[in-house]
């Protein structure tokens, strides 16, 4: 954890209190007037900010690509993708690639029979599995003395990197980390070869460890088990239906050369973003990213897998999933995504029912009538590029239920409807939401993550500019009206964990 020398400590303080009390707009100007936006010929988008709160610089590469963007049968891919990216590539992670590429080539083909044989399922032939098995036992052996398992990581590690890790989600795939400013050529030289040259090596016993992954955090938990019931109720031909981790029945099958082609299509320069934030100068910044990156060709990008549009419901949907757990409950309700103005409308509705113990849905369900454990709402449920949920998470306190739980969402949620919030409420949710906003573009990760999140998903990261001035002109009125037109029983889904008897 950084330590602040106490002149730091009180600037943060008056920041903050400043953030309260002044124009929206000199908070966004000041923002605007630290980063610098550079386009590299092959496509790549640069931003960089400049800040010298440490000597230190916080990078994140983002790819605008994600589970969504799977071909139906191959779900999963994209989250194996990450993982995988971090085996090394033709340099990094090997002690002589020239012998350890045959070997690969082998351990694929076989890998590859395996599968075949096994999806003949009660004809496969047990003594051919048996002899493949042995085989890739064999080459998987042979491999591990060419490769240098977690060269990457130490690679980072040993000259104070932290902070190294990544992420998929439905839109976006993310690779981040923070490195001391005197080492950022290092990151470029890294990166640089990850996007060129990545070499997926054990792929077949990383596959295995993400089926053990979705075993734990779906099949065996019991909110993840319920989030995964309601997406596929709530989108029934839309891909954000499908989990990240993937099918089971798909991910058993993974292959290589699949995820070669997925990565060859999505992690190319005119489909990313870089964004730097920390001591390190625009220009200098530019000149390092254009001598490592700039080399890479542009790909064509093919056209985006063609989506098909939800169905508008003919009515409430609900789904029941029968789990040895406490009952819980999911409310989902079909909105527009960002850049859309009913976006940062629910961004306050979001705040308004579960922000802080002084929420209208906390204070009501959970201190007052004791309704409820826990609830707290999330606005963009499970993405951001298509049509997504404005969803609320609960569980009831026993001896009640999730029908005395949903009753009483109901009641507020009308409420909402019929009653204009008052002038004092709306500028405290104002107030937390400008402070929320500057706490998270405190750090360098989170200026990094923040400007990089919104180039790569709406295409300018200006949009967060503007953000706080859009959330200070909106009304009472406004929020009516967006309840009213959303937040009603044929736009929703809901989704209940029943104990298991």
């Amino acid at each position: 954890m950084q330590t602040r020398s106490p002149n730091r400590l009180a600037a943060a303080i008056i920041a903050l209190a400043a953030l309260v009390v002044c124009p929206p707009l000199l908070l966004s100007a000041d923002i605007l007037g630290q980063v610098r936006s550079f386009s590299l010929k092959n496509g790549l988008r640069l931003l960089v900010a400049e800040r010298s709160l440490s000597p230190t610089v916080s990078v994140f590469i983002r790819y605008r690509a994600g589970a969504t963007d799977e071909r139906d049968g191959k779900t999963g891919t994209a989250h194996l993708l990450e993982h995988m990216m971090f085996k090394g590539t033709k340099t990094i992670g090997t002690r002589d690639y020239s012998r350890e590429a045959p070997i690969l080539k082998r351990i694929e083909a076989t890998g590859a029979a395996i599968d075949r044989e096994t999806r003949k399922g009660d004809g496969a032939d047990l003594a051919i599995l048996a002899r493949l098995r042995r085989q890739l036992a064999d080459l998987q052996e042979r491999h591990r003395r060419l490769f240098v398992p977690n060269e990457l990581d130490r690679l980072y590690t040993e000259q104070g990197s932290v902070g190294l890790n990544a992420s998929t989600g439905q839109d976006l795939i993310t690779y981040r980390v923070s490195i001391p400013a005197n080492r950022i050529e290092l990151w470029a030289r890294i990166e640089a070869d990850r996007m060129v040259s990545p070499v997926f090596r054990e792929f077949y016993t990383e596959r295995d460890v993400v089926r053990e992954e979705r075993r734990q955090r779906a099949e065996s938990d019991p909110d993840g088990k319920l989030l995964e019931g309601f997406l596929a109720a709530a989108y029934t031909v839309h891909p954000y239906r499908r989990p990240i981790l993937g099918w089971p029945s798909d991910m058993e099958y993974l292959d290589p050369r699949y995820m070669r082609q997925f990565f060859m299509r999505t992690h190319v320069p005119n489909n990313a973003v870089i964004a730097m934030a920390g001591d390190i100068r625009p220009t200098d910044a530019f000149t390092l990213v254009n001598r490592y990156f700039g080399s890479i060709p542009a790909a064509t990008l093919p056209p985006a897998l063609a989506v098909a549009a939800e169905l508008v419901p003919a009515g409430e949907r609900r789904i029941e999933v029968v789990y040895a757990a406490e009952p819980r409950l999911i409310i989902g309700y079909r909105k527009p995504p960002p850049p859309a103005p009913v976006d940062q409308i629910f961004d306050i509705v979001e705040s308004l029912l579960t922000r802080g113990r002084t929420s209208r849905l906390f204070r009501t369900l959970v201190e007052e009538q004791g309704l409820a454990d826990r609830i707290h709402a999330v606005n963009g449920v499970p993405g951001a590029r298509y049509q997504n949920q404005f969803a609320l998470f609960a569980a009831p306190r026993f001896p009640h239920t999730c029908g005395e739980l949903e009753q009483a969402i109901d009641a507020e949620i009308d409420r909402l409807k019929h009653e204009p919030v008052s002038p004092g409420e709306l500028e405290k949710i104002r107030n937390q939401i400008r402070v929320n906003f500057l706490r998270g573009l405190d750090s360098n990760a989170g200026l990094a993550g923040t400007i990089s999140y919104y180039q790569a998903l709406l295409g300018d990261y200006r949009y967060m500019l503007n953000y706080v001035d859009t959330i200070n002109r909106i009304t009472p009125d406004d929020i009516m009206q967006v309840v009213r037109t959303y937040l009603v029983r044929e736009n929703r889904t809901v989704a209940t964990l029943v104990k298991k008897p």
